[in-house]
């Protein structure tokens, strides 16, 4: 069985990916003593994915959990169709 691999770690590992590639040919700023600027946006950007990777993480729980109560079920459901459970036998003797 192949193994998908979960978009809320493709889209930040493309993004990374991509902001490397930024970072190597920006080199040139931070040639020229811009520090503040080279290591700020790579922070920024930094900080975007890892919120981008949790926010995606989310989003795939609740999907996978849609998914699973539109195919089984709720537990609600479960005890709307359970028949009653009897405590005690003298429940069942008629009262007088």
């Amino acid at each position: 069985m192949k193994s998908k691999i979960k978009m809320s770690v493709f889209v930040p590992l493309c993004l990374f990916l991509y902001l490397c590639l930024m970072a190597w040919l920006g080199r040139e700023r931070l040639a020229d003593g811009d520090y503040l600027h080279y290591y700020g946006v790579i922070g920024v950007g930094l900080i975007i994915i890892v919120a981008l990777h949790f926010v995606l993480k989310k989003k795939e729980y609740y999907r996978q959990k849609r998914r699973e109560e539109a195919e089984y079920g709720t537990y609600a459901d479960d005890e709307k169709n359970e028949l009653p459970q009897i405590e005690d036998k003298n429940d069942l003797l008629p009262r007088k």
